[in-house]
């Protein structure tokens, strides 16, 4: 898949679409965990439901009350807490 433009958009807290979503991590009615291209990204709230997921265009939508949006990096792994203390 090309490296498509990560755009996010909200409408009243109710309707969330992503793009540049490549895969589906793991989701409930609480959390949507999906990668995208410029991380993961945790969707957290109450009652959300996947409306459309489409990984050929990058492109998810969601339904629900959306309380938070979270992107996490995974850390390299030489990049832990210890290896940087004991350069």
């Amino acid at each position: 898949m090309q490296n498509l433009p990560q755009n996010v958009m909200l409408e009243d807290r109710k309707k969330l679409t992503v793009t540049g979503v490549t895969d589906v991590d793991s989701f409930d009615e609480r959390t949507v965990s999906v990668y995208t291209n410029l991380g993961e990204m945790s969707v957290r709230g109450m009652d959300i439901r996947i409306n459309k997921l489409n990984t050929e265009t990058g492109e998810l939508t969601l339904e629900g009350r959306i309380d938070a949006l979270i992107y996490t990096q995974e850390q390299p792994k030489n990049q832990g807490f210890f290896n940087r203390v004991f350069r």
